[in-house]
């Protein structure tokens, strides 16, 4: 499971690392990204590539309640094509999640749980393979976008802490991510693997991510 990231760079770096086109989201330094706020989100629905904010946790566009999103914010690599929740976003309705790290939370001995921040080697952006559905309430004439990142078997890294991450596209998969004539399923379960071991990095942080309140720089301070 993914349920904590961090996307500090500003919004020029961002759309210049996926090429967007147009840009509308709000894209401000963040170092405890949690579920149900909104993220800055790369789609491309008709060739072109956008840039907006949508909330974290998807909402089928068949869901009589948004509340179903809190219970949405990932989606397994091995069901993805197969959960009614999620098939048809994987055919249509693909998206990158921009990021540069993760939490998981490793459990000591004494059962206490520490998070643990975990990146590409030198820090990069990068992409989650997300999805992404809108949503209509019957009560609001404004659509809701929603989104969720696929999560896969762990790499040795992630795996001393969780058997489970999210899935990070190489940046020359991203372009077949978004390309919106691909609907093979068994070429985009192909992309929804582990990442290399060898390019990531983890290092322990404060307790303090355990709230989604707590912002800031100084949550990513390694600590020993």
């Amino acid at each position: 499971m993914c349920g904590r990231f961090t996307q500090h760079h500003d919004a020029g770096q961002v759309a210049l690392r996926f090429a967007v086109d147009e840009a509308n989201a709000t894209v401000a330094p963040r170092y405890n990204v949690a579920p149900q706020q909104y993220v800055p989100v790369v789609y491309a629905p008709e060739s072109l590539r956008l840039l907006e904010d949508f909330r974290w946790g998807l909402v089928p566009s068949w869901a009589k309640d948004a509340a179903i999103g809190q219970k949405m914010i990932n989606a397994r690599s091995e069901t993805v094509s197969e959960k009614p929740s999620f098939r048809a976003a994987l055919t249509r309705r693909r998206c990158l999640i921009p990021a540069d790290g993760f939490y998981e939370w490793e459990k000591h001995e004494d059962g206490s749980r520490h998070p643990v921040h975990f990146r590409l080697t030198g820090g990069d952006t990068f992409a989650f393979a997300g999805l992404w559905e809108e949503w209509h309430d019957p009560a609001s004439e404004s659509p809701l976008r929603t989104c969720t990142i696929i999560t896969t078997t762990a790499n040795e890294t992630v795996g001393r802490v969780h058997d489970r991450m999210p899935v990070i596209l190489a940046p020359d998969a991203e372009t077949l991510w978004l390309d919106a004539e691909m609907r093979d399923k068994d070429v985009l379960r192909s992309l929804l693997v582990p990442y290399p071991d060898g390019s990531m990095e983890a290092f322990a942080v404060s307790r303090r991510v355990n709230s989604p309140a707590n912002e800031g720089a100084d949550l990513l301070a390694p600590i020993s």
